[in-house]
Parts: C-alpha cells; sequence; structure tokens
C-alpha cells in the first residue's frame, strides 16, 4: 500500500495496480502568503510572487498583469525562509501542504478561491495505492473511502489524461458535488505568460464522461493546438 498526493499520481495506473481509496478532501485551494500581508488585488505594479508552478504563474499573470512571476525552490520551511529573506513580495503554496505540515492558518495573507486561481488536478486529495488483487485490503480502505471526493477527482484526472496534460502545460481542473448532486467541473489550459486562456464549465452525472465532454469542449477552442506547442518547445 502507498499513500500519494493525488496531483502528483499519473493520470494512469499501472496494470495490477489501483486507487484503492480517495479519503476526505483536504482544503483544495491555494495559500497566498505576502511579506507585508498586503491583499494579492493591492500588492504595487513590478511585484515579486514566487511559485514552482506553471499553473499559478499563468493565472496570476492572467489577472494582474502587472505583478512579476519569480520561480522558487526548495520544500516548505525553504520557500518561507526565501520569501524573508530575497526579493519575494509573496508567495503562493498549495494549502494543503501547509496545513498537512502543520502550519497555523496565522502565515496566510489569504486561501485564494477557484475565480482567483483554479486548482490543480487533484489538489488536496490523497490517493491509497494497492494492488487491485488484494480483496482484503480493499475492504478495509472502503471504510475511509470518500465516494463524493472520488467522483470529482475522477472527472479531473479523465480530463488530464484526455488533454494529455504534461508539467510543460498550466493547466488546473475543479470538481464539486452541486446542491442538486450533480459533478460540477471545471477544465482551464493556459499559456504560460497568461495571455491565451481555455476554460469550460460543465455539469453531470457520469465522472469519467464529464471530464472527456469538458476535454472535448477546449480542444474546439483550440486548447489542445497550445499543448502540442507548449510539448514541443520541451
Amino acid at each position: 500500500m502507498a499513500i500519494h498526493s493525488l496531483k502528483d499520481v499519473p493520470s494512469v495506473i499501472p496494470e495490477g495496480l489501483t486507487l484503492g481509496c480517495i479519503p476526505d478532501r483536504e482544503l483544495p485551494f491555494d495559500a497566498y502568503i505576502s511579506k507585508t500581508h498586503t491583499p494579492l488585488s493591492q500588492l504595487p505594479e513590478g511585484s515579486i510572487i514566487g511559485t514552482s508552478s506553471l499553473r499559478r504563474g499563468a493565472q496570476i499573470l492572467s489577472k494582474y498583469p502587472n505583478l512579476e512571476i519569480k520561480w522558487i525552490r526548495g520544500n516548505i520551511d525553504t520557500r518561507l525562509e526565501k520569501l524573508q529573506t530575497e526579493d519575494y513580495d509573496a508567495i503562493i503554496l498549495a494549502a494543503a501542504g501547509l496545513r498537512r505540515m502543520g502550519w497555523s492558518d496565522d502565515i496566510v495573507t489569504s486561501y485564494l478561491d477557484r475565480d482567483t486561481l483554479l486548482p490543480a488536478i487533484g489538489q488536496g486529495a490523497l490517493g491509497i495505492e494497492c494492488r487491485s488483487d488484494d480483496e482484503e485490503l480493499l475492504t478495509l480502505l472502503s471504510k475511509v473511502h470518500n465516494d463524493e471526493v472520488a467522483k470529482c477527482v475522477t472527472a479531473e484526472r479523465t480530463f488530464l489524461a484526455e488533454m494529455d496534460g504534461s508539467c510543460q502545460v498550466p493547466i488546473a481542473g475543479y470538481a464539486t458535488i452541486s446542491d442538486q448532486n450533480e459533478i460540477e467541473f471545471t477544465g482551464l489550459i493556459m499559456t504560460p505568460d497568461g495571455k491565451e486562456r481555455f476554460e469550460y464549465t460543465m455539469n453531470g452525472t457520469d465522472p469519467v464522461e464529464l471530464g472527456k465532454k469538458v476535454s472535448n469542449k477546449l480542444k474546439e477552442q483550440g486548447a489542445y493546438e497550445i499543448i502540442k506547442r507548449l510539448n514541443e518547445q520541451h
């Protein structure tokens, strides 16, 4: 058995293995941490945002083209230290990672909602991987399985697989269960500079079909050409 951050799990699981359990999801959004506790919308022109994610950088540049994105490396502790000692005005980290490492909400200036920064595929969720024929373990894992979260991340991961997304492409997707008990899913593809944006939201009951339909809608808009171009550059 292996426990993964689901956003790091490939969209295709090797034969003989399965995601035997998707437990409750931690906060799926990103945390914005400012050196001076200045709200993101009030940062002065030219302020430097540190991130290690093309997805975050592209969305920030799309919404706030007056800001600058600078790559930042290291674990959470290292990045928080660099915020104080280097020329970053703010950094953006996954909220789930901060919480799982025991960091207090006090260090967070704000959590960025889906309209500001759409999460990564599977962000905040865990995936417990095991052998697909281990019936005893699968039965035990079923006790902590969250079916609603599983449906949501299945839609997200199907979208990722259909778009053939890679780490070279700013890609995001987030699903929730609506009041009508349907899955509402938003998929997003962007260029790294934030200037081209392809986004679509759709509701459905079958997570696999929903992920495929949103993928097809974005392909119709021209998003797949962006993916091919970015992959060819690398």
